[in-house]
């Protein structure tokens, strides 16, 4: 499932996107320094935007909710189905994710990214204290189904604003469906 993505998107994107929902972005806090980031892995900080109390806003939380067991991983993916997810919606803005394909090192990588868009929003919930974000994951869609049993969980632009407000998530955590993603295969990071 995914453990690595990506952003490279200037903040004003972010900014025109949700004014063009009529849900501006809350910026009281200052504009951030989003700096390009081709790998973000799971426990770094990344930009989140979820509902505060003057509309949504974008806050860095850390990737991975606190594990419910000693010695267990942080939660980074979460099954959605079955859930209504009440508290903690939150958007995750990525301009690309990577799936894994092979059974032995080094697998073969794969960059997904959204058909005719230079970015879009998984979907996702803080935990934490508010301090962290785990994505949401579905059943795989027709692109991702080649290459991984479960795909994260991305909602169109118009749906933006009913996730973060609290409406019905029935439809909404869907696989997505064809021709939604374009998968390259992709160079492994160097380390």
């Amino acid at each position: 499932m995914c453990n690595d993505y990506g952003i490279d998107i200037p903040f004003r994107l972010f900014v025109e996107a949700f004014e063009d929902l009529g849900a501006p972005l809350d910026v009281s806090g200052g504009i951030p320094n989003l700096e390009p980031r081709d790998e973000i892995w799971p426990t770094e900080r990344a930009p989140v935007i979820r509902l505060g109390d003057d509309g949504p806003r974008l806050d860095m939380l850390a990737w991975g909710l606190p594990p419910s067991r000693p010695k267990a991983p942080v939660v980074i993916n979460m099954r959605s189905e079955g859930r209504r997810f009440e508290r903690g919606r939150c958007l995750i803005p990525a301009s690309h994710f990577y799936e894994f394909t092979g059974a032995k090192s080094p697998k073969t990588r794969w960059r997904f990214t959204k058909t005719g868009e230079a970015w879009f929003c998984i979907v996702g919930v803080t935990g934490g204290g508010g301090e962290a974000f785990s994505m949401l994951t579905t059943p795989p869609g027709p692109d991702v189904a080649p290459i991984h049993s479960r795909q994260i969980a991305v909602l169109e632009r118009r749906d933006w604003r009913t996730w973060l407000e609290g409406g019905d998530p029935v439809g909404l955590l869907a696989p997505s469906p064809a021709g939604t993603f374009e998968a390259r295969e992709a160079p492994r990071p160097r380390t």
